[in-house]
């Protein structure tokens, strides 16, 4: 199984608009912003976490790259 967080697979990052995954984005960005500042403490207790949080911010970027280039296509807007 692939190291990541639940729910951040590309088929469930191909059905969030470009806003939500900005949205999630600046989340995982802020959370691996801190487990890297427990790690650098010596709080972190789990280290696989910080390579899940890194390959979820790869994940992003790579279908927010995609979809800039015309790869894959974002769903239509919600109302």
């Amino acid at each position: 199984m692939a190291v990541g967080t639940k729910g951040l697979f590309p088929d469930d990052l191909d059905q969030m608009t470009d806003k939500e995954l900005a949205e999630r984005l600046a989340e995982c960005k802020a959370e691996l912003f801190n487990l890297r500042f427990s790690a650098a403490t010596g709080q972190l207790e789990d280290h696989g976490r910080l390579k899940a949080v890194r390959r979820d911010v790869a994940r992003i970027y790579t279908i927010a790259r995609e979809r800039e280039l015309n790869i894959r296509t974002a769903p239509a807007e919600k109302e």
